[in-house]
């Protein structure tokens, strides 16, 4: 049995509303959250698999836990790479349960992180990169991983993206938090055409050592790619190549990496 421990916390760490439980805990807040509040995640074990909700607008995560959470609740710009719907009124319901084994281990798309956001997070899977546009949110890495997949504009949710600024080193990482293996990607280039341009190749670099120049084309349609299976446990995107187009702005809307946990 795993002790779960749900907490509201406000700026100065005073505690807003908290529940517990043995493997599960749901937690209903009756108070309209303010800037600074945060949600806290405590568990009795490390490493292990949860299924987290921090709002009942954004649905549950699947979430690789490697210590006690703390997620910050975003207000001002932060919050418009969000629905409007996330953490508004007065009624939250949040919850967090232990994962079953075949939950765990079923096939599926190991990208995917509802709850994901900056920094160290314990919380995986996590998106970082060495560039977000202008450093907004609407354009940060883990918008590509939110699985909101409308691409055809960019700017406030649900158009939000990883914008890399126009910058030719840019790279972004999908870190797993531990092994998986894969053998399927898919990208959902951003295509706001004529605003936006499109890569006409990129590069797939994994933690085995091994990396995958992909050929792109200028499409709304998700980008796939079949592969050798691949025991990794992080994905870098990289080396990517504008086409030939007056637009400066290609940008990734969303990254699926399909596979399962080892």
């Amino acid at each position: 049995m795993v002790t779960l421990a749900l907490k509201v916390l406000d700026k100065d760490g005073n505690t807003v509303c908290v529940g517990s439980g043995e493997d599960y805990v749901s937690l209903v807040c009756t108070a309209e959250y303010r800037e600074g509040d945060r949600i806290v995640l405590e568990t009795s074990q490390k490493n292990i698999h949860i299924w987290l909700q921090v709002d009942d607008a954004m649905g549950p995560a699947f979430c690789f836990i490697t210590d006690n959470v703390s997620y910050e609740i975003p207000f001002g710009e932060k919050r418009i790479s969000y629905s409007p719907k996330v953490f508004s009124g007065s009624r939250h319901y949040l919850y967090a349960k232990c994962a079953r084994a075949d939950e765990i281990f079923a096939y599926r798309n190991l990208a995917l992180n509802v709850c994901d956001q900056h920094g160290d997070t314990h919380c995986y899977p996590h998106a970082f990169a060495n560039v977000e546009t202008r450093g907004e949110a609407v354009f940060a890495a883990r918008n590509a991983i939110d699985g909101v997949c409308e691409n055809r504009s960019h700017g406030e949710w649900p158009y939000e993206s990883w914008g890399i600024n126009r910058q030719e080193d840019a790279e972004m990482t999908v870190d797993f938090g531990q092994e998986v293996e894969v053998d399927k990607v898919a990208l959902y280039t951003r295509a706001d055409f004529p605003h936006d341009s499109w890569w006409k190749q990129v590069t797939l670099v994994f933690s085995d050592g091994t990396s995958l120049d992909w050929k792109m084309e200028k499409s709304s349609l998700p980008h796939v790619l079949i592969m050798e299976k691949k025991r990794i446990t992080w994905v870098k995107l990289c080396n990517l190549i504008k086409a030939d187009d007056p637009s400066p702005f290609p940008a990734l809307s969303q990254i699926e990496v399909y596979g399962k946990i080892v």
